[in-house]
């Protein structure tokens, strides 16, 4: 490793994954867009890429879904989900992937 990347990594705290692996290149195109089912029915919309769990959120009305990637394909300015979806199942790794990412603030109702 140079001494350049050396000094950057302990400077702004970049983790190895950060610095070499860009596989998450090119995953903001799929933020910010409606997500339709094989029927074209709107199923919600795309708000984040999990590159661990190689999934997509999708936020549908109060739900948060999972649904993994390679089921997932660019279709003019939407995006389009491709075969079958378990409901069930992108519930849990939707709502595993909030309980992560997300962090509640509590408000006290008391006044100073």
């Amino acid at each position: 490793m140079s001494r350049f990347k050396k000094i950057r990594d302990s400077l702004f705290n970049y983790s190895k994954r950060d610095i070499d692996d860009n596989k998450n290149e090119g995953h903001d195109d799929f933020l910010c867009r409606f997500v339709l089912d094989g029927s074209g029915n709107t199923i919600g919309e795309s708000i984040a890429v999990d590159d661990i769990e190689d999934i997509m959120i999708i936020k549908s009305e109060e739900k948060y879904l999972g649904v993994p990637l390679k089921h997932v394909e660019k279709k003019g300015k939407t995006l389009l989900v491709k075969g079958l979806v378990d409901t069930d199942k992108a519930i849990l790794m939707g709502e595993k992937w909030r309980k992560e990412s997300h962090y509640e603030i509590k408000y006290s109702e008391e006044s100073d």
